[in-house]
């Protein structure tokens, strides 16, 4: 597998963790980074997510372990999860300190060769050729401040 391939995967890996959010939410990529045999793709939610809606993790840590991901470390303030996939691809969610997710794949190390940007489209306005702005799309479900009903 090259570069190419491998950042491919992981565009599929973060296009398949984004259709298994309900309700969506927005996002834009952020970084896409050749390194020396790896390949890093970032996205960024820029749907609000409320305090109340703050189980965002929970969901990708369970659409992750539905896939046969492996667990692998979690912060201890609940605001970063690692997982590994069979063929080596590390995954991992950070939620920064406006609650804006960020979601990211980095290859395992493949063969050298150039690397295109990604081909998936987001879902709003894309932000990757800026500095991200601080969430800013109202979603009637993840922006609100009622509590999730039992």
């Amino acid at each position: 597998m090259n570069m190419q391939e491998a950042a491919e995967q992981d565009d599929s890996i973060l296009d398949r963790t984004f259709s298994a959010i309900k309700p969506a939410v927005q996002w834009t990529h952020t970084h896409s980074m050749p390194g020396d045999c790896h390949v890093d793709r970032d996205r960024s939610v820029m749907t609000i997510i409320s305090t109340e809606r703050s189980r965002f993790l929970g969901v990708l840590e369970r659409h992750w372990k539905s896939k046969g991901y492996k667990f692998v470390a979690a912060s201890q303030n609940g605001l970063a999860a690692n997982f590994k996939t069979q063929d080596g691809f590390q995954l991992e969610v950070l939620i920064g300190t406006t609650g804006q997710a960020h979601p990211s794949v980095t290859t395992p190390c493949v063969e050298e060769s150039e690397v295109a940007p990604p081909t998936s489209k987001p879902n709003g306005p894309d932000c990757s050729k800026q500095e991200l702005p601080a969430p800013n799309v109202k979603s009637t479900f993840s922006s609100s401040d009622a509590p999730l009903s039992s």
